[in-house]
C-alpha cells in the first residue's frame, strides 16, 4: 500500500488527507472510496488517460483508492495528481520513499499536464507548519509563494513531478515578490464635493479606527461614501491580507496578487435580503 499526502477543502482550512492506494489481483477495476464528490469520482478517467499518455503502465489489476479520514467531504481535482502519483507507486514505477517529503495537490488533462485548483492558499497555510515541501501546478505558483515559509515546488507536467521525484530533474523552489503598492487603486475621497459632515465623519471614523453607519434613502450617496473610506485606512498587513486572499481564493471571485494587501469593499444592493446578505447554501 502506498500514501501520498495532499490536503481537503473546509472553508478556509485545509485538514490533511492521507491518499492510500493499493493495488491486488483480481478483476480490473478502480475504486475511489472515502466520501469523494463526483468530481473526485471523476477522476479514476482522466488519471488513466494521464498516465497511458504519459507513456506509464496503467495496471491491469483491482485499484483500491481510499481518501482518509473517510468522513472529511472531498471535492474539487486537486487529487488527481497524488491519486496518479500513488498508482506509480503502488504498481513500483516510482519508488516509495520520494513520497514522503512532499504534499500533493494538482488537477491532471488528459495528456498529463497539470492545471490550477481552487483554494491553494488556505492549502499553502497549512503546509508552512510541516517538514514538507508543496508540489503544485505552476498557475497556482505565484500565490501559495505568498507564503514565505512554504517550499513551492510548481510543475507543467506529470512527467516533471515523476523526473523531481526519480532525481533525474530537480524543481526549483517559486519565489514570488507581489507589488505593494494598492493606493492608487482605491476611490479618492477628493472626488467627493460638498457633503462636509459625512466626509469629516469618514475621516473621524478612519483616524480613529471606529464603526460608521449611513442612514438614508436610496441615492443620497451612502455607497459612494462608504466606499472611499478604505483608501483613508493603511493597506494591510501581511496576516490580514492572507486572510483576505484566501477567502477570494476558495470562491470563484478572482483577486489580483499585486493588490493582495488592498482592502476589499463590498457593496450589496439595497434589496438584498438578510439571507442572501449572509450567504447559504451547503457548504456555505
Amino acid at each position: 500500500m502506498t500514501i501520498v499526502h495532499s490536503r481537503a477543502a473546509t472553508g478556509i482550512h485545509a485538514p490533511s488527507v492521507s491518499v492510500e492506494a493499493h493495488i491486488s489481483n483480481g478483476l480490473p477495476r478502480f475504486s475511489i472510496v472515502g466520501l469523494p464528490e463526483t468530481v473526485v469520482k471523476e477522476s479514476k478517467d482522466r488519471v488513466r488517460s494521464a498516465l497511458l499518455n504519459s507513456h506509464f503502465n496503467f495496471p491491469s489489476r483491482r485499484i483500491t483508492v481510499n481518501l482518509a479520514p473517510a468522513d472529511l467531504p472531498k471535492e474539487g481535482g486537486r487529487f488527481d495528481l497524488p491519486i496518479a502519483l500513488g498508482i506509480l507507486v503502488a504498481s513500483r514505477q516510482l519508488p516509495q520513499q520520494a513520497l514522503a517529503h512532499y504534499e500533493f495537490a494538482g488537477e491532471l488533462a488528459l495528456s498529463g499536464e497539470l492545471r490550477p485548483f481552487r483554494g491553494v492558499l488556505p492549502f499553502s497555510l497549512a503546509t508552512q507548519y510541516t517538514d514538507r515541501a508543496f508540489i503544485l501546478p505552476q498557475a497556482n505558483a505565484d500565490e501559495a509563494a505568498l507564503v514565505q515559509n512554504t517550499q513551492v515546488l510548481p510543475a507543467h507536467h506529470l512527467l516533471d513531478v515523476c523526473a523531481h521525484l526519480t532525481g533525474r530533474t530537480q524543481l526549483t523552489r517559486h519565489v514570488y515578490t507581489p507589488h505593494t503598492d494598492t493606493h492608487g487603486d482605491y476611490p479618492d475621497l477628493s472626488d467627493v464635493h460638498g457633503q462636509v459632515h459625512a466626509r469629516r465623519a469618514l475621516e473621524i471614523a478612519a483616524a480613529g479606527r471606529h464603526n460608521i453607519l449611513f442612514i438614508g434613502p436610496p441615492g443620497t450617496g451612502k455607497t459612494m461614501l462608504a466606499s472611499r473610506l478604505p483608501g483613508l485606512l493603511p493597506e494591510l498587513s501581511d496576516q490580514e491580507g492572507l486572510e483576505v486572499l484566501a477567502l477570494n481564493s476558495i470562491t470563484h471571485r478572482s483577486r489580483q496578487l499585486k493588490h493582495w494587501r488592498q482592502r476589499p469593499f463590498r457593496s450589496p444592493h439595497h434589496t438584498t435580503s438578510s439571507v442572501a446578505l449572509v450567504g447559504g447554501g451547503n457548504p456555505p
